[in-house]
C-alpha cells in the first residue's frame, strides 16, 4: 500500500480515499487496518472501512482483534441486517468527524428551503440526518435496530454469534474429515469456503488423478454447488479467489440449529458421491482413452480435452506418449 501510494504521488495523482475490509463478501478475509493507516498516515486520505457482515462479530471480546487499529480510521460502517438480528435493511455508519461529512451533504445555506432553523439552533445536539445522506428523508431505521438491542442485550447478541461460530467450526472439522474435500482458505467468523480436491479425487475406495487441471476441478464444483442446491434441503453459494471455485457455507440465519448444519453436510456428501460416481470409467473408456493415447487404435477419434478428463488412463502410457 505504501508503495502504491508513492507511485501515485510521483505521478501527480493525490490519492484521497482507502477503503478497507473486515470480512470481504467471497471469503470474509479482514484486512489490516493497522498497518494500512499508518500506509496513508499524514497525507489526508480518508480511511473508511467497510465491516458490513463481520462488524457484527466484534460484539464479542474474542473477535475485536479483526479491527485492531480501527482508532485511526475516519469512518467505519456495518450492517446489523447481516449478522445481528435485525431485519432488512439497517446500516450502522461512525464517522469520526460529522462536519466534514455534512460539509459535503448538508444544506445549511440560509436561502435553502429545506434547512431546519430548529436542528441549527441546536447544533451539536441534535442531528440533521438528511445532512449526512444523498436522500432528503428516511425511514426510521432506528427504532427496528434499538428493538434489537432492547429485547436480546449485549449477552443475547454474543450468544447469538457464537453459536453461528461454534457450527461453522463444526462444518469445517466435518469437510477436513472427508478427503474428498479441502478448506482452501481459512475459516472466518460463521463462514466456511470449501471444495472438491481437484489434483486427487477420490471414488470409494479408488484414488482418481483429475485431469484438465484447475479449470476442470472448477467444474466439478460448480456442478457439486448445482446439485446441491437443487436438492432443495441446503442452499450454499460459490466465491472464486485466486482462480479458485470454492461453495460457501455461510451460517446466519437465527433458526439455524447444529442438527441443520449436519444435514447440510450429508447433503454435500450425497452429492459430491454422486456427481464422482458419474465419472467412473467403464472398460470401454479405458481401452478407448487407452488406445488414442498410445496409438493401438489410431482411428479411434478422442480429443486431448476429453482424454485428459479420463483420469484412469494408464501413467505409463500418459507418460509415453509423444508431446
Amino acid at each position: 500500500m505504501a508503495a502504491a501510494v508513492r507511485a501515485d504521488e510521483a505521478a501527480c495523482r493525490v490519492p484521497l480515499f482507502l477503503c478497507a475490509t473486515v470480512g470481504t463478501t467471497p471469503t470474509a478475509a479482514v484486512d489490516p487496518l493497522r498497518e494500512l493507516c499508518a500506509a496513508v498516515a499524514g497525507r489526508g486520505v480518508w480511511v473508511h472501512v467497510d465491516a458490513a457482515y463481520a462488524g457484527a462479530a466484534c460484539v464479542c471480546p474474542e473477535f475485536r482483534h479483526a479491527i485492531a487499529g480501527a482508532e485511526a480510521v475516519d469512518s467505519f460502517s456495518t450492517n446489523p441486517h447481516k449478522w445481528l438480528l435485525a431485519n432488512m435493511d439497517c446500516c450502522a455508519l461512525w464517522v469520526r468527524r460529522p462536519e466534514a461529512l455534512t460539509a459535503a451533504l448538508g444544506t445549511d445555506r440560509d436561502d435553502v428551503i429545506l434547512r431546519d432553523p430548529s436542528a441549527a439552533a441546536a447544533h451539536g445536539v441534535v442531528v440533521d440526518y438528511k445532512d449526512w445522506q444523498v436522500a432528503l428523508s428516511r425511514r426510521f431505521r432506528a427504532l427496528k435496530l434499538w428493538l434489537v438491542l432492547r429485547c436480546h442485550g449485549v449477552e443475547g447478541l454474543r450468544g447469538f454469534v457464537r453459536a453461528h461460530v461454534r457450527m461453522a467450526a463444526a462444518f469445517e472439522a466435518m469437510v477436513r474429515g472427508d478427503a474428498r474435500f479441502e478448506v482452501p482458505v481459512p475459516r472466518q467468523f460463521a463462514l466456511v469456503c470449501f471444495r472438491l480436491r481437484g489434483a486427487v479425487l477420490v471414488v470409494g475406495e479408488k484414488r482418481v488423478r483429475g485431469g484438465g487441471g484447475e479449470a476442470a476441478a472448477n467444474e466439478l464444483n460448480r456442478r457439486l454447488l448445482e446439485a446441491v442446491n437443487a436438492t432443495g434441503r441446503a442452499y450454499m453459494s460459490s466465491a472464486v479467489a485466486g482462480g479458485v471455485y470454492m461453495l460457501r457455507c455461510a451460517i446466519g440465519n437465527s433458526l439455524t440449529e447444529e442438527r441443520h448444519v449436519r444435514e447440510a453436510w450429508s447433503v454435500v456428501q450425497e452429492q459430491a458421491t454422486a456427481i464422482l460416481a458419474a465419472a467412473t470409467p467403464t472398460p470401454t473408456d479405458e481401452r478407448t482413452v487407452r488406445h488414442a493415447r498410445c496409438g493401438d487404435d489410431a482411428d479411434v477419434p478422442v480429443d486431448e480435452a476429453s482424454a485428459a478428463s479420463f483420469s484412469w488412463a494408464d501413467e505409463a502410457c500418459l507418460s509415453s506418449a509423444p508431446s
